[in-house]
């Protein structure tokens, strides 16, 4: 079973996005895919101790490299964070597709 790591925007967003992140890991999940979600880091939730963007990163970059490829949200371009993760895995020949395709198309082989 493949394994998808979901990046996304999170800065700036109300809830830092959690909604969506929730919702795109349902749907892969029902497509049939393994999915680590970069939200599961933070047990504090988006209300108590922010957590800062060094934070996530240095956690969440362990948990992309554990995945076999990248499911991308809306607006992923315009996010640092989510850059540094595609680019990474990129480098290192993890590739990435838009969720909406993973669902779409949950056969498809994805390349760096």
């Amino acid at each position: 079973m493949t394994t998808l790591y979901i990046a996304g925007p999170m800065t700036g967003l109300p809830e830092f996005n959690y909604p969506a992140f929730r919702a795109a890991q349902a749907d892969l999940e029902a497509a049939g895919y393994d999915v680590l979600n970069p939200v599961d880091v933070d047990t504090t939730g988006t209300t108590d101790d922010e957590r800062t963007w060094e934070w996530y990163m240095r956690r969440t970059l362990k948990m992309m490299l554990d995945a076999d490829a990248i499911a991308t949200l809306p607006g992923w371009r315009n996010s640092r964070g989510a850059v540094v993760e595609v680019d990474l895995g990129a480098c290192i020949g993890i590739g990435e597709a838009p969720v909406a395709d993973w669902i779409a198309y949950p056969e498809q082989e994805v390349t760096a």
